[in-house]
């Protein structure tokens, strides 16, 4: 283990939250807010922390995977436990923990809150800008923002990029890493002002506007309204819709769109797979609530309408809702359950376990089935076009496996908690490794995670964190081999 770069890069991501703490704390200034404090002392603490860190200098620069699953993994537990601070010192989660859970909830874009409806509404401006703001923080990463202005010329920060990025598997847009990171950021920021533009055209509120563009920009699905999306007009529902679906398309399509290679784009095998999953289960749930739940939705546009939001904010593991679907038929609960499972594309804003690793999956099991019927013949696997190494299908396996294990364990924990039930628990692990947020029964759209005890909201918590880093970063923090210098 390189502890000095690894330290030194955990140090500059630490300044970047303090940077990033002065716009919620500007919001506080512009409302007249008297919560200063709430970001200054995080700010003075991030400074004080990060800055020794940052001027480490080791004789051996070099990176590995090793040192990569490391600084991401806890570069985001830093900075959700200091993230959390200006909530404990605002009065508005006084509990730490609780205000831990519902940061990293942010942070990871999962959406999951302890916070009831009156909580929500009366919050202050400058600490409702930091809570959906963590979501846009944590939808691209914020070491792929250290990366993007940053030089950084050790080979070896690919393996940070690559570990931070959701995804089977991340590569290059451009020549230079940071030049990569830049794109996807220029994406990002873009993509997030149409969405203002469009939100404004249906006079929400230009400070409503950047907040609920945050939490649809990161999928991540916290509101400013007590009940999520549902109060919105028509119009702002569609356009939340819409961006949802946008954001949790693989960024790599929209770089050969603004490049010109609009027919390439769309050849993506992944984007297309995602547009026919969010296709069907839209085209399903409709036909099923139009025949189970006609005394609810009587006319088709209706039924579609909240169908198409519901799966495009589950698809994408967003999470805002626009309707109470935990009252939906079993049919359309199933169907969105599944979708929690699946995910949005790798390398996008969403999580779940991706359509990419579901795919490949479908395809190496096809060849081995291939290999038992024709023992002698040379099957491939192929994605997008190439045929897949070896070490790429075993990664996928191993990462199913591990999901599984995580799944269970998780649930049977959960289950101690005397507060639970085992399908609320289930749901609850399930929307946390996802980080859709809102679940069924106890955790559904209606209620909140606050009846879970500590223990469970810290396990929930490590889920989220689970879920975002894609597994491996935060379990290779508890193997003992992962510390041993050298």
């Amino acid at each position: 283990m390189n502890y000095k770069v690894v330290l030194s890069l955990l140090g500059k991501t630490l300044l970047i939250e303090a940077v990033l703490m002065m716009f919620p704390m500007l919001v506080g200034v512009i409302y007249q807010e008297n919560n200063f404090i709430s970001f200054l002392v995080p700010i003075l603490c991030l400074i004080a922390i990060g800055a020794p860190l940052t001027f480490l200098k080791a004789k051996d620069t070099s990176l590995y995977a090793k040192e990569g699953f490391v600084i991401v993994a806890l570069s985001w537990i830093f900075l959700s436990l200091v993230g959390a601070v200006p909530f404990v010192i605002g009065g508005v989660i006084p509990n730490y923990i609780d205000a831990v859970f519902e940061t990293v909830s942010g942070f990871t874009t999962t959406g999951a809150s302890i916070l009831t409806s009156q909580q929500i509404e009366s919050m202050p401006k400058a600490l409702m800008f930091w809570r959906l703001f963590t979501h846009w923080i944590g939808g691209m990463g914020i070491l792929v923002f250290v990366l993007a202005i940053m030089p950084a010329n050790n080979a070896g920060v690919m393996h940070v990029f690559r570990t931070e990025s959701p995804g089977p598997s991340v590569g290059k847009l451009a020549s230079k890493l940071r030049f990569t990171a830049r794109i996807l950021y220029g994406i990002y920021i873009t993509l997030t002002l149409v969405q203002v533009v469009f939100l404004l055209c249906g006079k929400m509120p230009l400070l409503d506007s950047f907040l609920m563009s945050f939490s649809t920009a990161g999928t991540g699905g916290f509101g400013i309204r007590s009940d999520s999306a549902m109060s919105y007009s028509s119009y702002v529902q569609i356009v939340l819709a819409i961006f949802m679906f946008i954001f949790s398309i693989n960024f790599n399509a929209f770089y050969l769109i603004l490049i010109g290679s609009v027919a390439k784009a769309f050849a993506i095998e992944e984007v297309r797979a995602f547009i026919v999953i969010i296709l069907v289960a839209t085209v399903t749930i409709t036909i099923n609530l139009l025949v189970s739940a006609s005394e609810i939705y009587s006319t088709f546009g209706e039924a579609l309408k909240h169908s198409f939001f519901q799966v495009a904010s589950i698809g994408s593991t967003t999470g805002l809702t626009s309707a109470n679907f935990d009252a939906w038929p079993e049919f359309s609960r199933a169907v969105l359950m599944i979708l929690t499972i699946v995910g949005s594309c790798g390398g996008s804003t969403g999580g779940g376990i991706k359509v990419a690793r579901l795919v490949i999956l479908c395809k190496s099991s096809t060849s081995d089935f291939k290999r038992l019927i024709h023992p002698r013949a040379v099957v491939t696997t192929k994605f997008e076009g190439e045929v897949l190494d070896k070490n790429t299908e075993r990664n996928v396996r191993t990462y199913f496996i591990l999901w599984a294990i995580i799944v269970v364990l998780s649930t049977l924990i959960l289950s101690l908690d005397p507060k639970s039930n085992l399908f609320s628990n289930f749901s609850a692990t399930l929307a946390c490794i996802g980080n859709v947020g809102p679940g069924f029964d106890k955790v559904g759209p209606m209620f909140s995670y606050a009846f879970y005890s500590a223990p469970s909201k810290i396990l929930l918590s490590f889920v989220m964190l689970i879920g975002r880093l894609e597994i491996f970063p935060m379990l290779i923090l508890f193997i003992p081999r992962t510390w041993k210098k050298g």
